[in-house]
């Protein structure tokens, strides 16, 4: 399966262990293009419909949903989990992504 980084994929991440994200839900491909095109793992972000305003974790809109990306949940899976693909999320949640991204990973 072809994924591209920043697609909102539908992955299932059961099974889980303690506060980790569960059930089937839609992700964000945070890994970049050359790993998805090699690799048969994709680094994702589930999406939340936690209100919660977490420092980690950007708004975004889905299928009509207000959710936000945990990018305090990242991880790293098997692309078998992926039940489907959609769009890419928007240039501004990119932004906002690489941006929380390099404050709690990279500074």
């Amino acid at each position: 399966m072809e994924v591209t980084q920043y697609q909102i994929v539908t992955v299932n991440l059961d099974s889980t262990v303690g506060s980790e994200i569960k059930k089937t839900r839609p992700c964000i491909v945070i890994s970049p293009d050359e790993m998805n095109r090699h690799l048969g793992t994709v680094v994702i972000a589930p999406l939340t419909s936690t209100k919660k305003k977490y420092p980690t974790r950007v708004k975004e809109l889905i299928e009509n949903r207000v959710g936000r990306i945990a990018l305090d949940q990242i991880r790293t899976i098997d692309k078998i989990r992926i039940i489907r693909t959609k769009n890419k999320i928007s240039t501004k949640e990119i932004i906002e992504v690489k941006s929380i991204i390099r404050k709690t990973f990279v500074d």
